[in-house]
């Protein structure tokens, strides 16, 4: 399985961005898909999820409300839809893949895929 993150830039804080991560090879047993972010000089964060099963989502609580992360399973694509950005949002953002169920999917260490990141960049 390859991850493709894209969509990052710089944009102005209050700005949307839309990030995409495209899947190819075997997704057949895919059980949710997330985005994680990572500022320069801190761990790798969790910001939102949604289950490949049946499209339930969750969010940090600093996503909640101004992020959206969705599915398009014909594309084999995951979205983020990130509005009024702030410029703590600035980090490298990864899609991540897990294939079996877990509860723990705010834990990084439990994904087998991982994109290469795509960066945001927002100024104030």
């Amino acid at each position: 399985v390859q991850l493709q993150a894209s969509g990052g830039g710089v944009v102005q804080a209050g700005d949307s961005l839309r990030l995409s991560c495209v899947a190819s090879g075997d997704t057949s047993n895919t059980y949710i898909r997330a985005w994680f972010r990572q500022a320069p000089g801190k761990e790798r964060e969790f910001v939102a999820a949604i289950s490949m099963i049946d499209g339930s989502a969750d969010y940090a609580l600093s996503a909640e409300g101004r992020f959206t992360i969705s599915r398009d399973s014909a594309k084999n694509t995951v979205y983020l839809q990130m509005n009024s950005l702030k410029p703590e949002d600035t980090a490298v953002y990864y899609c991540g893949q897990r294939g079996r169920y877990t509860n723990r999917y705010r834990d990084r260490d439990v994904y087998d895929y991982w994109g290469q990141g795509t960066q945001v960049t927002v100024s104030s």
